[in-house]
């Protein structure tokens, strides 16, 4: 008898095998519905259309079902911000039906899983509650195995108002932590923001670049997932050792188990070329989770580069669990790339350095600050991504900064910045706001950053992980925060102190560096690594922001070399066309109620701010299209003199990040390629300012300093020479000399005093030409002058237009000096080779045009601009 039931027990087990089937993942992305929770009565009565079931797009926010369905007015258009408000002070439900066969019945698991909702949810299947949520950066699964049925079974999930959930307490703590931006629109008082106690995207509660909209739902994909006996939870790719004729990785995944068992693990790589090569192991799977390091050898590996240094070659790991017979149970995979990054902090006189080395090459940071895409990330295409990114790349950046008030990005951003070479700076999402020290707030948190890293870590281009943005220095300094720690006394200001070290130099680090031990971890930005005082010029990452925030000059950005500039910033209108689509021709004023709510600095007083830098060195504008041609003039040569300083303070400086690349809406703000995407000036600049060689020419106390820079791998023959000349091309003088640019290197040239540089010219109409050359012709270009624009006296520059018979190259030629020549095609979009540049008195420029327009379309649209004023071409 009992070997008769030994040998049923074991047909058991094996028939039980064998009828293990792969996991199966079942999107949820369609036939979802969305309401008013009813128990918000107020709401319902005052929206009793949106308390009636309304199709709703999953991802997505039930703010953009309202602008679909014409609900609420597009938020991005005129004043309409202040219509939308209301949404994100409701309770919602979603709903959907989900069809359950027998035949899924008959799997170990059913689960849920929600790869983001956002942000207080609770989620029912049949009436039964099953999970509450409270982050809106983590991933939930919730089985529902024991709560379907066959056929029609419906989910539920409510949302409770993040502003209203936590309101009632944020308003009885006598002494709120201090947060990010106050609302203009009257639901939260000042000082008392609810967003510090809420993992959500900090940017939904409004920025000095971007509108207030405090979005509900499910903002990313949901699905049903069947399992049976075992499932892959996570794959990580990490690399043990790098050398030209071998690397050694490691798939480290995590695997869920139902029981214990052998099992075998196939591990799949794929080469750059296409070849493959499989390894099997078998392990031993304990019931629950499981940790799992497996060993995988790549022969003649092809390193990541950084883009500039070489390629981009790119490997996929696949990691497959099979049952018993051989059977696919799970599967997961990972793109990679191979490289080393090591972090720079070696001491020196002056105090600590800062920098990134990638393949033991150092490397110079050029690049921008990244925000969020849209306030609606579900909406955002990968096209999109592609855009901006292109955008980059194209304007000669190596390094895109990943902002901590938004959201961990889509992995279409990573992939795209693993194939382009941008090196990318991937912050934590916490946006400045002074967090919480409890426990449960850390744990919470612990998951997100794990999850997180777990998600993106096998990305080449992620080279540092950092804390958060500001915290550490707000902190330390900030006028609020200073007024809160003499409110709240010692004991508490020290709980708030300790539990911030916790967080972002113990749990954070620990999520980077164990799961990522291939890039490095910074505690924050700025920060000193927890070695001094943040946000110093002679140790760790610097953000800079006396000029424009604090009103000096763009001259104050030459004071100093700092060891890595990871913010600094001018503003600019974006292009006209882009403003057109959000405000009438009436609204076209600085102080237009619509142009002032698509400027959210000082609350929308920013626009002063903007005359107040375009008047220190250029004329007040005339008009409200001269004030956007001349905001951008500003925003770009401001940036530039910054950029080319760092660029020559190398190796002191190792980094040059400008505030910032995208923006979320059309609006005013620090970008360089607007909402649309049109480049405005800067990016333009940027092409040339971050260009592998360039020259630097900085005049300071009457005497100016001409430096060669180099990003290039080996020596260079170049030569520098400097032109003086007149407004009119009448050459006063010649010098120069021939020089070999070293390897990652910034050298001074030439120091010259002005009556050296200038030749005794007139200072209203005299010019120097710095140049860099490499044979005959022009790497590198800078125009030095006594005087700024607004005191020179600028002849019409006579500029001739000449296209090509395709039509699709414009060729300019200036008569007399055509300062900040900028291109446009009114009312139609087109992509230009180049932009906002100088002509000098007799050169040509051509400019290559790329447009769904006709050519006979873009010769009527043709409209040229300079510093004398619009020019008939």
């Amino acid at each position: 008898m009992t070997v008769l039931r030994l040998a049923a027990l074991l047909l058991t087990c094996t028939a039980s095998a064998a009828l293990a089937a792969p996991r199966d993942a079942q999107p949820l992305t369609t036939g979802w519905q969305a309401r008013i929770d009813p128990a918000d009565t107020a709401a319902a009565r005052a929206h009793p259309k949106a308390a009636r079931w309304f199709a709703a797009r999953v991802p997505g926010s039930v703010q953009q079902d309202l602008i679909a369905n014409g609900q609420v007015p597009d938020p991005y258009v005129g004043l309409n911000e202040a219509q939308i408000q209301w949404v994100g002070l409701t309770d919602w439900q979603y709903r959907r039906t989900l069809t359950v066969t027998r035949e899924m019945l008959a799997r170990d698991h059913l689960d849920l899983v929600f790869d983001g909702l956002d942000t207080f949810a609770q989620v029912s299947v049949n009436g039964v509650k099953l999970a509450a949520t409270d982050n809106a950066h983590r991933r939930w699964r919730v089985p529902v195995k024991d709560v379907v049925k066959a056929g029609a079974n419906e989910i539920v999930i409510a949302f409770k108002s993040p502003i209203r959930a936590v309101q009632p307490m944020v308003l009885a703590t006598p002494h709120s932590l201090p947060g990010e931006y106050d609302s203009m629109f009257g639901d939260e008082p000042a000082g008392k923001q609810t967003s510090p106690y809420i993992r959500k995207p900090k940017y939904h509660w409004g920025w000095d670049w971007g509108p207030r909209i405090v979005t509900v739902g499910p903002w990313r994909d949901v699905r049903l997932d069947a399992w049976d006996d075992a499932r892959i939870d996570a794959l990580r790719v990490t690399q043990q050792t790098l050398a030209a004729s071998e690397a050694r990785l490691s798939a480290e995944l995590d695997v869920v188990a139902d029981v214990e068992g052998k099992h075998p693990i196939r591990i799949t790589v794929t080469t750059p070329d296409g070849g493959t090569r499989t390894t099997t192991d078998t392990v031993t799977l304990a019931k629950g989770a499981n940790h799992l390091s497996l060993p995988v050898t790549i022969l003649q590996p092809k390193r990541w580069f950084p883009v500039g240094y070489g390629a981009q070659p790119l490997y996929r790991v696949a990691a497959t669990l099979l049952d018993g017979q051989g059977g696919a149970l799970d599967s997961a995979a990972k793109s990679t790339g191979l490289r080393t990054v090591e972090l720079m902090r070696e001491k020196d006189a002056i105090g600590r350095g800062f920098g990134i080395k990638v393949n033991g090459i150092p490397i110079f940071a050029k690049g921008a600050n990244l925000i969020p895409f849209d306030m609606f990330p579900a909406r955002v295409p990968e096209s999109q991504i592609a855009q901006v990114l292109g955008s980059a790349r194209d304007a000669n950046m190596n390094m895109i900064r990943v902002w901590g008030g938004g959201y961990y990005l889509d992995d279409a951003f990573y992939d795209t910045a693993d194939r382009m070479g941008l090196m990318v700076w991937q912050d934590f999402m916490f946006g400045g706001a002074i967090t919480p020290y409890d426990r449960d707030f850390r744990e919470n948190v612990k998951v997100e950053a794990e999850e997180q890293v777990d998600r993106l870590q096998a990305h080449p281009s992620i080279v540092l992980w950092a804390g958060n943005n500001e915290v550490l220095s707000g902190w330390e300094g900030w006028s609020d925060r200073t007024a809160f720690k003499k409110a709240v006394g010692a004991d508490e200001q020290e709980k708030v102190g300790v539990g911030m070290a916790i967080l972002f130099d113990r749990v954070l680090r620990d999520a980077a560096e164990r799961r990522d031990p291939d890039a490095v971890y910074w505690p924050g930005s700025p920060s000193a690594n927890y070695e001094g005082k943040p946000d110093q010029d002679f140790d760790g990452d610097r953000h800079y922001w006396d000029v424009w925030g604090g009103k000096k000059p763009v001259e104050a950005y030459l004071d100093s070399c700092p060891r890595f500039m990871s913010e600094y910033g001018l503003q600019a209108m974006p292009d006209m066309k882009t403003v057109q689509a959000f405000a009438k021709p009436g609204d076209l004023s600085a102080t237009s109620p619509v142009m002032k709510s698509h400027q959210k600095f000082l609350k929308g007083e920013g626009n002063d701010r903007l005359l107040f830098y375009i008047e220190q060195n250029y004329r007040t504008p005339r008009d409200f299209a001269e004030f956007v041609y001349l905001s951008q003039v500003m925003q770009a040569e401001g940036i530039a003199l910054a950029a080319l300083h760092h660029r020559a303070c190398r190796p002191v400086t190792m980094g040059s990040l400008y505030w910032q690349l995208n923006d979320v809406w059309p609006g005013a703000s620090w970008s360089s390629v607007d909402y649309y995407g049109r480049w405005k000036a800067l990016n333009y600049h940027a092409r040339r300012f971050f260009a592998p060689l360039a020259i630097n020419a900085e005049r300071k106390d009457a005497t100016t300093t001409i430096s060669t820079i180099s990003d290039a791998a080996v020596a260079t023959r170049a030569r520098w020479r400097v032109r003086t000349m007149d407004v009119g091309g009448r050459v006063l003088g010649e010098n120069g000399a021939t020089v070999t640019l070293a390897p990652l290197s910034a050298s001074v040239a030439a120091k010259l005093a002005d009556a050296a540089l200038f030749k005794g010219g007139d200072p209203r109409t005299t010019i120097a030409v710095v140049e860099l050359m490499t044979g005959d012709t022009v790497a590198a270009r800078r125009i030095v002058t006594a005087l700024p624009p607004k005191a020179m006296t600028l002849p019409d520059p006579g500029l001739t237009a000449r296209w090509s018979d395709d039509g699709r190259t414009l060729t300019l030629t200036a008569k007399a000096l055509a300062r900040a020549v900028w291109i446009d095609f009114t009312g139609i979009d087109a992509t230009l080779s180049d932009n906002s540049v100088d002509i000098l008195p007799g050169e040509s420029i051509a400019v290559t045009v790329t447009s769904a327009a006709s050519s006979a379309q873009l010769k009527t649209a043709l409209r040229l601009r300079t510093l004398t004023g619009e020019v008939k071409p």
